[in-house]
């Protein structure tokens, strides 16, 4: 009976060891995590300040009475990305802007719509009051100039902006590890690298990249045009979202913060871009690509896509709607439920892509 006894207060015993041994182990991942969710979030909140750059004498768009806020209000963002390397010698102000992605985000139901615009569109531009490629906004006026002319285009507000360069780009890709990408191209070549030397060498088919050789296949125009060029960007996005959602890039959070906030510059608070977090809470929000269709013009001798009017009004009007400036009389900016995730799409279609939940919500 004794030995029953003794038997069963040793296995009491060892188990009350391993259960405080994995309690103490849990706590302590648990602190870890915590000391490195607050690290990351002070991190993120430095490069945040240091990236902010208001635009003079704009304290909000001139199609707004008030300014927005994002944790109540619908509100758009424009994405500039520019080239404003060395080896161009135009610097950030003056630099011809490389891609432009307007996104109006709803805030009741919480949805995305993402526009690219082809950056030789050939537009009015406000700031020289005449016609011209939309990419020449940029080197005539800066980051005000694009975003006046984005506001003519499609006569929506245009509530904050973020300017990247392509070191940002290619730095956030290698602090990833790379991305995979399905690079459709009908045959192999040798495109320029950020430097402007044909040193990239790109084949067709799934496979790893590094910055560099994203940066060249995002740029390249060789085969097709700017429309599927800005299709080949949304996909590069969506495999940068895909690694930096999987578990494998929490630690290189560090890297990826340090790559933006050295390359970035934005009108957005840190305050302001936590209010984005919002989109995450349910999961996966609903996002949708809109495409601007036209023609080649080579009419002047000067390459120009000429916008067709009425594409153009179609988008004008789902963005309009999708911000709440005007009621939805239609059921062309209605969602799509459902898991497509993989679809190239127009104006009057749905995307459902991936996205990611940050750490940063805390």
């Amino acid at each position: 009976m004794k030995r029953i006894e003794k038997k069963t207060k040793k296995k009491s015993t060892k188990f009350s060891l391993i259960l405080k041994i994995v309690l103490l182990l849990s706590a302590s991942l648990l602190i870890c995590a915590t000391a490195y969710g607050i690290y990351i979030t002070k991190k993120a909140e430095h490069a945040a300040n240091k990236s902010y750059e208001e635009i003079a004498d704009r304290e909000q768009s001139d199609k707004r009475q008030a300014k927005v806020e994002p944790i109540q209000d619908n509100v758009s963002i424009l994405f500039i990305g520019v080239d404003d390397s060395e080896k161009r010698g135009q610097g950030s102000d003056n630099s011809r802007s490389d891609a432009l992605i307007l996104a109006t985000l709803n805030n009741e139901d919480k949805s995305v719509k993402l526009v690219s615009i082809p950056r030789d569109s050939k537009v009015y531009i406000p700031y020289v009051g005449y016609e011209d490629k939309i990419t020449h906004a940029h080197a005539y006026g800066g980051t005000l100039a694009s975003i006046e002319t984005v506001e003519e285009l499609f006569d929506i507000p245009v509530d904050y902006y973020v300017r990247m360069n392509f070191n940002a780009f290619i730095d956030v890709v290698d602090a990833l590890g790379g991305i995979e990408v399905d690079v459709d191209i009908p045959y192999a070549f040798t495109e320029k690298d950020e430097n402007d030397r044909y040193s990239i060498r790109l084949e067709p088919g799934l496979q790893q990249l590094n910055g560099s050789q994203a940066l060249a296949l995002a740029r390249t125009r060789k085969h097709d045009s700017d429309i599927m060029r800005g299709k080949r960007q949304q996909d590069i996005l969506k495999a940068i979202a895909k690694k930096a959602s999987s578990v494998s890039a929490i630690t290189k959070y560090d890297d990826i913060i340090e790559a933006i906030g050295d390359n970035m510059k934005t009108d957005m608070t840190f305050d302001e871009m936590k209010s984005f977090f919002s989109y995450l809470s349910n999961g996966i929000p609903q996002i949708d690509t809109l495409t601007l269709e036209g023609s080649d013009d080579m009419s002047t001798g000067i390459y120009y896509y000429l916008l067709d009017q009425e594409s153009l009004e179609e988008t004008q009007h789902i963005l309009k709607s999708h911000l709440g400036l005007i009621p939805d009389t239609s059921d062309i900016s209605g969602t799509m439920s459902g898991t497509n995730n993989n679809l190239d799409v127009t104006a009057s279609e749905n995307l459902q892509a991936d996205t990611y939940n940050s750490s940063f919500q805390q």
